[in-house]
């Protein structure tokens, strides 16, 4: 297999305090994955946050970024490793906790069970080494790599901001174009929350904060805001920078550079101007 995420910048040396993830832009799908598949793979598509990385890499500007290059329905990385689901993982606890999430519940756990296009996705269950395997080889790298990184940062300037970019399905007529989520309050200081809503308010979108989409696993993980690690999740509205088809970078696409730039660079002010004395808030 190919390798499962890229790694722009420098891991061990940031030049930023904003270290960047994309976890769920992947288009490549393992040719391993095609016999076990009860859906077309096109069906796939409606997982991914599709091309979000044209956008972050457009904006990171020489910052640090992970962008995962395997595709979400081969396993999310936005999901912890004990969200496997019973009903097409053969290795996952067959009466997990009550208290399990959400989207686990509904069949988006840590091997996706469903996409909301085409509904099922494989043809039978999954074994339990094809599930470990997965996570040994795309899951567990990927987060290695990311806390690595976010470690580097705060050694190198006293705090680190990771900025979680994902994109969602338009919410409707006047509703939110951009979500902040920074798990109500547990991943962020509200410094951070409140430069990157005002970034965005800047550029003339409508924002929301945790409504819908208030962060998952990645920020469950990274975030420590009282160890100077903040972290905010970002979901883009797709029609701001694709086409109108919603498959390909469309005439947005630079607007939205823009917005995320305008973002990162916020971040970025917030923390050098904050530095150690205000890391642990």
């Amino acid at each position: 297999m190919e390798p499962s995420f890229e790694v722009w910048g420098d891991l061990s040396r940031p030049a930023s305090p904003v270290i960047l993830s994309v976890p769920h832009a992947g288009r490549v799908y393992p040719a391993a994955m095609l016999p076990l598949l009860r859906t077309p793979l096109a069906g796939l598509r409606a997982l991914e946050d599709r091309h979000v990385d044209a956008v972050a890499l457009a904006a990171r500007a020489g910052r640090t970024a992970l962008v995962q290059r395997i595709a979400r329905a081969w396993i999310d990385l936005n999901r912890g490793e004990d969200e496997r689901d019973p009903a097409v993982d053969e290795g996952a606890n067959p009466a997990p906790a009550p208290s399990g999430s959400a989207k686990l519940r509904s069949g988006l756990g840590l091997v996706p069970r469903r996409a909301s296009a085409t509904g099922e996705i494989w043809r039978r269950k999954l074994s339990d080494a094809d599930v470990r395997a997965r996570i040994a080889e795309a899951h567990r790298p990927y987060h290695q790599a990311l806390e690595a990184a976010l470690m580097a940062a705060r050694a190198r300037f006293g705090v680190a901001v990771l900025l979680d970019l994902h994109s969602m399905p338009p919410l409707g007529n006047g509703a939110a174009q951009v979500v902040i989520g920074d798990r109500f309050g547990r991943a962020a200081g509200g410094r951070f929350v409140a430069r990157a809503e005002g970034a965005a308010t800047l550029h003339g979108v409508r924002v929301s904060l945790n409504s819908p989409y208030a962060g998952g696993h990645v920020l469950d993980r990274h975030a420590a805001p009282m160890r100077g690690i903040h972290g905010l999740q970002l979901e883009l509205d797709r029609t701001l920078y694709l086409d109108r088809r919603l498959d390909h970078p469309g005439p947005g696409l630079a607007g939205a550079v823009r917005l995320v730039e305008a973002i990162i660079g916020a971040l970025e002010d917030e923390a050098l101007s904050g530095g150690l004395a205000q890391a642990a808030e």
